[in-house]
């Protein structure tokens, strides 16, 4: 697979990996290349935090720790708007429902949705995974130049026969990942990335989200 839209096509939120280790030069030099997405005035506003092996095996202990402890953090910005309209409610709330549709799980078993949530703070497994930080001092402008570094990389992965699912969801405990990355303060956390081989036997890789048509979104002038 190489052609662009084959791989736009492919890519998805991966939330259940194989064992299989990562090499890390291999996935350091897919970074590297990465960072040749676009960036308003070259800024490339971007800092990575990657963890494998024995990193990865340290800081899921601590998140393991930090959550049967009951803490977590307010997070830094909205992942959502706080009135999220139509109809863009109702498309968030239908890829809930279809995932947790494939696991099985009701909408009244709050406990187990909870407990599912709470693999994002394991990287859903993934040998793998790294932290996407910003200067603080950034705006919206320079946040978009993220979103297109992520998008080229989750692109580059998928060329390569990786997955990865982005996680807006670590703004909760941004605390935790700032310290254990020993990243500045002047450093805000904007999400991080699980990377892998997909376990294609899980049921939750079955998900595949829609897209509005077209004629919703698309004005000719």
């Amino acid at each position: 697979m190489s052609d662009l839209k084959s791989l736009l096509e492919a890519r998805r939120s991966v939330r259940a990996f194989t064992d299989e280790p990562v090499d890390i030069v291999r996935l350091t030099a897919l970074i590297g290349a990465a960072a040749r997405a676009p960036s308003g005035g070259n800024v490339q506003p971007w800092h990575v935090y990657l963890l494998a092996g024995e990193r990865m095996t340290e800081f899921r202990a601590l998140m393991q720790t930090r959550i049967a402890d009951g803490q977590a953090d307010t997070p830094e910005y909205p992942v959502y708007p706080a009135k999220l309209g139509e109809p863009y409610r109702s498309r968030r709330f239908k890829v809930g429902e279809d995932m947790y549709a494939r696991l099985g799980i009701p909408r009244e078993d709050k406990a187990k949705r909870l407990d599912w949530f709470a693999r994002n703070w394991q990287f859903f497994d993934a040998p793998a995974g790294l932290f996407l930080f910003v200067g603080r001092e950034m705006g919206a402008a320079q946040w978009s130049d993220l979103g297109m570094f992520l998008q080229s990389l989750m692109l580059l992965l998928v060329e390569e026969g990786l997955a990865s699912c982005p996680q807006e969801a670590w703004a909760m405990h941004h605390s935790a990942v700032a310290r254990f990355c020993n990243a500045p303060e002047d450093q805000m956390l904007f999400c991080g990335l699980a990377i892998g081989y997909e376990d294609r036997a899980h049921p939750v890789n079955d998900l595949r989200t829609t897209r509005a048509p077209l004629d919703e979104w698309l004005t000719i002038l």
